[in-house]
């Protein structure tokens, strides 16, 4: 069954019979739940509660020419299970109301007034001391936690691959850069023809694909990070996988410096946090040029000059790897 809003009595009469809905419990209201761009989001309102819908597709929501594994719905779910038991990660994820895996599709509470912060990058005062503080020690404890197995998650790790390490940076990649920003495609050669660039690069996507042994979620932006009523959560798991811890803290770093963060604030998350500087290093500056040249691009406030120096800090990152 796939799910869309308005819900119709099939769908309804569909989650009743999996125990989502209760036999008396009506549907009063329901519509899309935000811009996800990996799965199908819905809020239900019922005559007694609010919940989520979530169901993934063979390919990606955003973009539907990109193909995706359906099972990356119960990568998400398996992650929240993973992590329930640990009272203080707990607290940053929505509650797990059900999964039909026949259907592929989890059912989350619903967060009341919340939202993400993508607005970060046209103002990163949204994102202060605290709630950097709270994403860092979310990571810390996250990265702590003895898991010993989870799935491998290849086939959305390979998916990622290709966006994060390959095809920012080929010449005829098909993206028409100057569609997003004039002179952006011509910039682009930056990085596109710097085959020293690339084989650093090469290699780091190489390590992404092998088997770590910490439990990361593997997609640590401000897309995922979402202020509620009940605080601070962290969402959009299904990239999951064990892998570097420093790929997550890469993450989140490369977004705090395209939102122009403070960069003692970026130094005091590098201070407080133990891991490898070099590998930190390397994966930030790829997050950044992926962001900057691929096909998932943010809404970024910086001028063409301002991207450039972002590029150059990005190469300095990869080939000097020193953060």
């Amino acid at each position: 069954m796939l799910i869309k809003a308005p819900l119709d009595s099939t769908h309804i009469d569909y989650l009743k019979n999996i125990g989502i809905l209760a036999s008396n419990e009506e549907v009063a209201d329901s519509f899309k739940a935000g811009e996800g761009n990996m799965n199908v989001t819905l809020t239900i309102k019922t005559n007694k509660r609010s919940i989520v819908l979530k169901q993934s597709r063979p390919f990606v929501a955003k973009f539907p020419q990109v193909p995706a594994p359906l099972y990356r719905i119960e990568i998400e779910y398996n992650y929240y299970k993973i992590i329930g038991p640990d009272n203080f990660l707990a607290c940053f994820s929505p509650k797990v109301l059900g999964f039909d895996k026949e259907s592929w599709l989890l059912v989350l509470e619903h967060l009341n007034n919340g939202g993400d912060y993508l607005g970060v990058y046209q103002s990163h005062s949204i994102l202060g001391e605290n709630v950097i503080d709270l994403l860092l020690s979310y990571l810390k404890k996250l990265h702590q936690l003895p898991v010993l197995e989870f799935p491998d998650n290849m086939e959305m790790r390979k998916l990622n691959h290709q966006h994060i390490f390959v095809l920012p940076f080929q010449p005829d990649n098909g993206f028409n850069l100057d569609d997003v920003q004039d002179g952006l495609q011509g910039l682009s050669t930056k990085v596109k023809s710097h085959s020293t660039l690339k084989a650093k690069i090469t290699q780091l996507g190489d390590r992404y694909l092998s088997k770590g042994k910490t439990l990361i979620h593997g997609d640590f932006y401000p897309g995922s990070w979402f202020s509620t009523d009940s605080g601070l959560k962290v969402i959009d798991t299904e990239f999951a996988f064990l892998g570097d811890p420093e790929f997550d803290l890469s993450v989140m770093l490369a977004h705090l410096k395209m939102a122009r963060v403070p960069d003692e604030s970026i130094q005091r998350v590098i201070k407080d946090y133990p891991v490898d500087n070099k590998l930190l290093a390397a994966y930030t500056g790829v997050e950044i040029l992926r962001r900057l040249y691929g096909l998932a691009q943010l809404p970024l406030s910086l001028s063409l000059a301002e991207k450039e120096e972002l590029t150059i800090e990005a190469i300095n990152l990869i080939m000097n790897e020193e953060i």
